[in-house]
């Protein structure tokens, strides 16, 4: 194989394994880390480095390892309803703003505005927060989903929007509304079910089928 081209191969593997090391979720860090380890497995074997080509097929085998025990983990997941002025929910805004605004650009806690607000918690765990209010009788408008990186999954946000739809039903919601300022957000948004409606707000209905999935 032409020299050159073995180069290149070997400086994209470096990329992109350097690249997961700064990766925050670490699902996103096994998969990344998964992608650049095979390419440098191959590109071990390819120049016959065999140190190389043998460490990074067991760093392969690893990723595999910890991304299938990621997504085959049975995990109980459980809401905490927390009170506007509660120190820990004060506490955690304030811990996690610098990440909460890549997310949602401009976010202000306004306790007042929330009258659905629950911890998500995973095994017992933190993994997330929700705060939403009502609007126009039957309209549960998001002001904040927020996932702390460990377990940005979409786990959390299927527990949210599809086993807990039944609960929102119940207390006469028929449609959920966010307003999204960030890309990071809509792709989320997206995954959930979410349509962009024509005033730039996301929306989903509560239905049958959504409570059903």
């Amino acid at each position: 194989m032409n020299q050159e081209l073995l180069q290149n191969i070997g400086y994209f593997a470096s990329i992109v394994t350097a690249s997961s090391m700064v990766m925050s979720s670490i699902v996103k860090f096994r998969w990344v880390n998964l992608v650049g380890a095979t390419i440098f497995m191959t590109y071990g074997f390819l120049i016959g480095a065999l140190p190389v080509g043998l460490l990074n097929a067991f760093i392969v085998g690893t990723d595999i390892y910890y991304l299938f025990k990621i997504y085959s983990r049975k995990e109980q997941f459980k809401t905490l309803e927390i009170k506007a002025d509660n120190k820990y929910l004060l506490e955690f805004l304030a811990f996690h703003q610098n990440d909460m605004q890549a997310f949602f650009p401009g976010f202000s806690y306004k306790p007042e505005m929330n009258t659905v607000s629950f911890f998500v918690l995973r095994n017992m765990s933190v993994a997330g927060i929700f705060l939403a209010h009502r609007e126009e009788g039957d309209v549960l408008k998001v002001g904040l989903d927020y996932v702390i990186p460990e377990y940005r999954d979409y786990k959390n946000g299927r527990y949210v929007y599809h086993r807990l739809a039944i609960f929102f039903e119940m207390a006469g919601y028929k449609k959920i509304v966010v307003e999204s300022k960030s890309k990071k957000y809509e792709k989320y948004l997206q995954k959930m079910g979410f349509v962009k409606a024509e005033n730039g707000f996301y929306e989903k209905l509560i239905q049958k089928t959504m409570i059903s999935e």
